[in-house]
């Protein structure tokens, strides 16, 4: 039978007790609800959560609304690992900068390298050898200057059934200098203090500066040409392009030394031999290979016997 009470006869106690059943009645509403709404699995498991959790909250006393939805969650964003295209620029340049500065290095190592095997048969070369009997000068037809960086073709191209008919390449002996020949160059403003030989072939150059076959003497009347290498074979006028007019360079013959004045510099095509030419004065040429370690061109140094 229904209960026709007014609020003010009931007790507290019976208050209390339908306040309970209320809210009993508001919950299993809610847990309903949340289950049409929600996956099957997720309502059992918020309706069994919320059965269990016990009312502890006095009466009378607020209660935070369960029943309201959760916040919603942002959605991930696709890509969760994005690419970063400046990470990626700045490695790809990082790499080449290496790559780059490897090649580097072993273009210089490979250099030094060649340098050392040079000088090394610069040093061989240099060793004392048999005196042999002194050779003519003979003036060669030259078609371009002397003292390249090639060595002497051989005849490893020969087909091999011609083999037998090539007679092997032996160098040439070195001539004797004479009692007039150079055989010593110094030029304290590059600090160049260097044996002279005759000749300036490949093997002459690899014992010191060599006086061309042919020309001037040192003191005579004529054109005195002596050239060595800027790069290899001791290096001997690595320094060359930095002698400046006025300088003084000595050339002994023997021990007699003969002094000379720089007058003029040049730099010139390999074969322009006009430089080698006879003069009606006594007159020095120095030349070597131009620019360092790049050899395209010839570097020239004239002086003028000084008085």
């Amino acid at each position: 039978m229904r209960d026709k009470r007014t609020v003010d006869e009931l007790s507290i106690e019976e208050l209390e007790q339908i306040l309970i059943v209320k809210r009993q009645q508001a919950r299993a509403e809610r847990i309903k609800r949340m289950a049409r709404d929600r996956k099957p699995g997720a309502g059992m498991f918020a309706s069994l959560k919320q059965v269990e959790e016990p009312d502890t909250a006095p009466a009378g006393t607020p209660k935070a609304n369960k029943q309201d939805p959760p916040a919603p969650v942002e959605e991930k964003k696709k890509g969760r690992f994005p690419i970063n295209f400046k990470w990626v620029r700045d490695s790809t340049l990082l790499i080449l900068e290496l790559v780059a500065l490897g090649g580097l290095v072993v273009v210089l190592l490979a250099s030094v390298f060649n340098v050392q095997v040079l000088n090394d048969e610069v040093a061989l070369a240099r060793e004392p050898t048999p005196t042999f009997t002194p050779t003519p000068q003979i003036q060669m037809q030259l078609s371009v200057l002397p003292g390249g960086h090639s060595p002497p073709s051989t005849a490893n191209n020969v087909p091999q059934r011609l083999a037998d008919l090539v007679q092997p390449v032996v160098p040439a002996p070195i001539p004797t200098p004479g009692p007039q020949s150079a055989t010593r160059i110094v030029i304290d403003a590059i600090d160049v203090d260097a044996i002279v030989v005759e000749g300036d072939d490949w093997e002459q150059l690899k014992k010191g500066a060599g006086h061309h076959i042919g020309s001037a003497n040192p003191g005579e009347r004529g054109n005195c040409f002596i050239s060595a290498h800027n790069d290899i074979f001791g290096e001997i006028f690595r320094r060359l392009e930095d002698l400046e007019l006025q300088d003084e360079i000595v050339v002994y013959a023997g021990e007699t030394p003969y002094h000379y004045i720089v007058k003029a510099k040049r730099i010139i095509e390999p074969s322009d031999v006009s430089v080698m030419a006879p003069t009606a004065n006594p007159v020095l040429t120095l030349m070597t290979c131009y620019p360092y370690m790049i050899d395209t061109h010839r570097l020239v140094v004239i002086a003028e016997l000084a008085e």
